[in-house]
């Protein structure tokens, strides 16, 4: 191990089907290379951190498994789209969080910084500006 200590912001990581950890640096093309890599994400999931103070633009959905949303910071409201309605999740507290089950499309609604902690099944994520 080259270092003991990544920071999820800058090195995301990934679950392989051994359970086995890869920390992978963040790039603008980090999931072109995550696809390419481990062909095409089958069997992994991927543990990242994102900020952001605005609603996402897009919607997305992961058919090979349930993702997991913790926030650490901020207040957001996942959306998930279920049965042909939206179903709201607010999240408030660090700590809180949502079980987004598999082929569910959903996004995310926030009017403040937000720091959420996600953990993806990766392989076939779609993504969609309305699905």
């Amino acid at each position: 191990m080259d270092d003991p200590v990544s920071n999820l912001a800058a090195t995301f990581a990934v679950i392989k089907p051994d359970q086995r950890v890869d920390a992978i640096p963040v790039s603008p093309t980090v999931y072109d290379e995550l696809d390419a890599r481990y062909q095409g994400f089958g069997g992994h999931s991927l543990v990242a951190e994102y900020a952001f103070s605005a609603d996402w633009g897009g919607w997305e959905q992961h058919p090979a498994g349930d993702e997991m949303v913790v926030l650490l910071s901020g207040r957001v409201d996942m959306v998930l789209r279920m049965d042909g309605r939206d179903e709201i999740r607010s999240l408030s507290a660090p700590g809180d969080y949502v079980i987004v089950p598999a082929g569910i499309w959903h996004t995310a609604r926030t009017a403040e910084p937000t720091r959420i902690l996600f953990i993806t099944p990766g392989a076939g994520t779609r993504h969609a500006s309305d699905p």
